[in-house]
Formats: structure tokens, C-alpha cells, sequence
């Protein structure tokens, strides 16, 4: 049986756990196992970097990555090693076992979160400058490294508002590069969690909680609007809702990004898949000039200068 998401445990990913090296939240318990692995124990999944096992309604997970390993690539390898051969499933099981390998990865949650953030950042820098380079076996990071770019190659000149940042790395990079950037996601948590990244890296960056479909910022509040892969996350008539509060909002350009899939990916908490031709229908209804471009996915851009 399946606990309803109403009655599971609010992630806090700033909670200390119990221990050093331990983090629970009555869902799931991950701990970081240094040095030579414990035997596998009978009914125990094994997989290169992961022991996996459940105790009634919990699952109990032990890794063995160190601090200097973990970076957002550990989406890739949660995915590839438990989620995607069907051992584990669900986007919130997903959530609840990648914040505790990162909080788990050092001796208090600000240190883990502030490691993760330096490490990813470090990680994308290095696959931008990387000339078709493979990236790492499971990729993710080497992946939107290059959406990254793209993105930074259409904005207008001016301010940036960046919708459903998720942990905001796109936002930090455009702040640090001198843009005027605010960032926002429906999770109060990471919103959180971004702050205090910012905070860390001495970016000037504003994250507030927002819900997409709408926006607390009044017409033509900022010169750009983003939503980089957002949109695969919304049911269809909350994602044309959230387009038309970009459009609302931004002064000059809105920039959308979308995964081009066959089928939407549960593991990363798609709900539905986005074609160009969706992209094109919601450029259309803008009534606004715009452009439709397929580059590591589907892209609308959309100029609302005003």
C-alpha cells in the first residue's frame, strides 16, 4: 500500500539527522558508508554505489560517495542504478533518497547542501568548456550543460525571472555573471535551500516561492521569463496557464525549454510530454512574434517587448 502524499513526511532538507553520516525522515534512512562495504545482506539490493533495503514501509539505503563525489549527477545515478531497472519508484522516494545522500554526505546538513552546490556549479563550468566531450556515465549534469548556454544565447539584455528553478543553478550562473536575477519555485524548501546557497557563494540572488500559474509579480515586472523544463511537470491546462503568466510578466522575452520524450518520465516527475507542436500552438496563441527551435529538446521563444 501506498502512504498518501498528504500524510508522508515534509522533507526538510536543512534538518540535522540523528548522527553524522545519517538522515531520516521516517520515509527513508541513508547512510554514508566509508571504506570497505558491510557483507550484502539477504534481501538487500546492491548496486555499484547503493545497498538498498526496506523494513516494512521504509526504505534503508547506504552509499558510498564522498563529499567531493556528490553533485547533481547523483540524479543520474539514483536513476540508472535503482529507479530505472524498477527496484525503486516514484518521484517523491526519488526526492526523499537524493536529499538524504547529500545531507548524509558530510558532518551537518549546511556543509552537505553548500559542497553539493560548489561541486555541481564547478561540474557544469567544466562541461561548458568541454569540446563535445562524452561528460559522465550517466550524464545529467553534461546534459543541461549545454541547455545552460543556449539559454544564456537568447535572453535580452535586462533582468531575468527564472519559474520552477528547482535548486537554481541556472539562476546562480546568471547571477554571478552581473544579471539581475530572481528566482522562484512552488517548494518553500528549495526556495530554502537556494537562499542559503547564495548566501554561501556571495551571489546576489533573490528566491521567493511562487506557484507558476500565478505569478505574485505584477505586468512586465522583468525583462526576461524563464521556464527550462517546467513544463513537462504540469498537467496541460496549468502549463498554458503558467505560458500566459510568463507573457504577463515578462517586459521582454520569454524563454521556454521542454525535454523532447516518447513518453513522460515518472522518475523525474514528468506528467506529460511536450512537442514542438505544443510549443508552436502556444507561441501562435500569444499573438506575439516568436520562434520554435529543437536544440537538446524543444525551445519557444517568445518576444513580448512592450
Amino acid at each position: 500500500m501506498t502512504t498518501p502524499p498528504s500524510r508522508l513526511a515534509v522533507i526538510d532538507a536543512l534538518r540535522p539527522g540523528p548522527e553524522a553520516g545519517v538522515y531520516q525522515d521516517g520515509v527513508v534512512s541513508v547512510r554514508s558508508w566509508q571504506g570497505t562495504r558491510p557483507r550484502r545482506q539477504l534481501g538487500t539490493i546492491r548496486t555499484r554505489h547503493f545497498d538498498v533495503h526496506r523494513e516494512g514501509d521504509q526504505v534503508h539505503l547506504i552509499h558510498c560517495l564522498r563529499t567531493d563525489q556528490i553533485d547533481d549527477d547523483l540524479s543520474g545515478l539514483l536513476a540508472e542504478e535503482l529507479f530505472q531497472p524498477g527496484w525503486l519508484r516514484g518521484p517523491d522516494l526519488f526526492e526523499r533518497l537524493f536529499t538524504g545522500v547529500v545531507v548524509s554526505s558530510a558532518p551537518d546538513p549546511e556543509q552537505a547542501w553548500s559542497a553539493f552546490y560548489r561541486n555541481t556549479l564547478r561540474r557544469v563550468e567544466q562541461e561548458l568548456r568541454r569540446p563535445g566531450g562524452a561528460g559522465a556515465p550517466h550524464g545529467t549534469v553534461a546534459e543541461y550543460a549545454p541547455v545552460y548556454r543556449f539559454v544564456e544565447q537568447q535572453l535580452a539584455s535586462g533582468s531575468v525571472l527564472e519559474v520552477g528553478c528547482c535548486f537554481g543553478f541556472l539562476a546562480l550562473r546568471l547571477a554571478s555573471a552581473g544579471r539581475q536575477v530572481t528566482a522562484s519555485d512552488i517548494s518553500a524548501g528549495t526556495v530554502a535551500l537556494l537562499n542559503a546557497a547564495a548566501a554561501r557563494l556571495d551571489i546576489p540572488l533573490a528566491a521567493r516561492a511562487a506557484d507558476a500559474t500565478r505569478l505574485p509579480w505584477q505586468g512586465g515586472a522583468t525583462d526576461n521569463v524563464l521556464l527550462i523544463h517546467l513544463l513537462e511537470h504540469l498537467e496541460p491546462d496549468l502549463g498554458d496557464r503558467a505560458v500566459a503568466e510568463a507573457i504577463r510578466v515578462a517586459r521582454r522575452r520569454v524563454v521556454i525549454a521542454v525535454p523532447l520524450e516518447d513518453e513522460p518520465d515518472e522518475t523525474w516527475g514528468h506528467v506529460r510530454t511536450v512537442s514542438l507542436e505544443d510549443l508552436a500552438a502556444w507561441g501562435a496563441a500569444s499573438g506575439r512574434p516568436h520562434r520554435v527551435i529543437e536544440h537538446h529538446g524543444g525551445w519557444l521563444i517568445i518576444d513580448t517587448d512592450r
